[in-house]
């Protein structure tokens, strides 16, 4: 799948639902309300989606949500995508529900690798944040786990807001020393269901640096894709072969568009040609109306043609998404 930009498609991600047991302040408002489950897809309409995708170049699928472990049916779905399209799969996850048996249960089904979610170390802001009573220390031992079951590599992502947890920055760049992972912090984007983003509150990915480098120097990795959202930078004091690494998305100041390579699909079946699309392609109705694969592949095609060119959160005439990260997928 090309793009009228020219970009080629090689990434789905697929919300798998768009329920949460957290309330991030970032994300979603305590009040936001669910779809049906009759309005999300099922777990056959996901994998024929997925199926088509890899036959249009998808290479690789990432499962969000909403929480993905809250799917009920997840190790059902991964072995299903794992032998019905062949994609690489990975899964990005708060990681405060993760068990033992569960992680071995999904990397045997063909999941490889984890993404976890953490933006605070301390408990008590931890818990403003989310808005729930799980704990930092909850999601590092599903970090840890995460490792010793191979689901490899674990990345972690954080979002840094101005006056909320920005001075943990040096904290949780320290936690890819300790597990050998890849931290990476995203910059804080107008994707909240209550619309109330505010730019004073963000925290641009080179002040983060600037910050990281008073205590730990980098170097800029040379082996980035050109189509990843991060751009890496390895610890100046640790071998260059090291996997602790520091990555930094920064969508506000420094957007990738030009080289994405990213297709959405929500829980309720709406495509998305970019994260920040106001137009929702409806594939959800031909897949229970009937159609054949070779329809449900024309309309993937026709969707990502309309691919717009970037974003534009900085333009005067940005206009933030109706539906937040929660129902879009991350």
């Amino acid at each position: 799948m090309v793009d009228s930009h020219g970009r080629t498609i090689r990434d789905l991600r697929i919300s798998i639902t768009d329920r949460c047991n957290f309330r991030c302040v970032y994300c979603m408002e305590p009040d936001v309300r669910f779809a049906s489950q009759e309005a999300l897809l099922t777990v056959d309409e996901i994998i024929r989606v997925a199926t088509v995708a890899e036959s249009l170049g998808v290479r690789k699928v990432r499962l969000t949500g909403g929480e993905p472990t809250l799917h009920p049916h997840l190790t059902a779905l991964i072995a299903g995508l794992s032998s019905a399209s062949g994609v690489e799969i990975a899964m990005i996850t708060n990681a405060s529900l993760l068990k033992r048996d569960a992680l071995r249960e999904w990397k045997a089904a063909g999941l490889k690798r984890m993404t976890v979610s953490i933006d605070s170390l301390r408990p008590d802001r931890f818990a403003r944040l989310t808005r729930s009573s799980a704990s930092p220390h909850q999601v590092l031992k599903g970090v840890e786990l995460s490792l010793i079951e191979g689901l490899t590599p674990v990345k972690l992502n954080a979002v840094l807001i101005r006056g909320f947890n920005d001075d943990e920055a040096v904290e949780l760049a320290a936690l890819s020393r300790t597990f050998g992972v890849e931290m990476r912090f995203i910059e804080y984007m107008p994707l909240d269901s209550g619309h109330a983003w505010d730019s004073s509150k963000w925290v641009s990915a080179s002040e983060t640096r600037t910050t990281i480098e008073r205590t730990f120097p980098l170097i800029p990795c040379d082996d980035d894709d050109p189509s990843s959202t991060a751009r890496t930078f390895r610890f100046a004091d640790l071998r260059a072969d090291s996997p602790a690494r520091i990555g930094f998305i920064a969508p506000v100041s420094t957007p990738f568009c030009g080289a994405c390579s990213r297709l959405r699909l929500t829980a309720d079946g709406q495509v998305r040609p970019c994260l920040f699309s106001t137009t929702e392609w409806d594939i959800r109705s031909p897949l229970r109306n009937g159609a054949t694969d070779e329809e449900l592949a024309d309309f993937l095609i026709d969707a990502t043609w309309t691919k717009q060119p970037g974003h534009g959160i900085s333009s005067l005439g940005f206009r933030q998404p109706e539906r937040p990260m929660s129902a879009i997928g991350g």
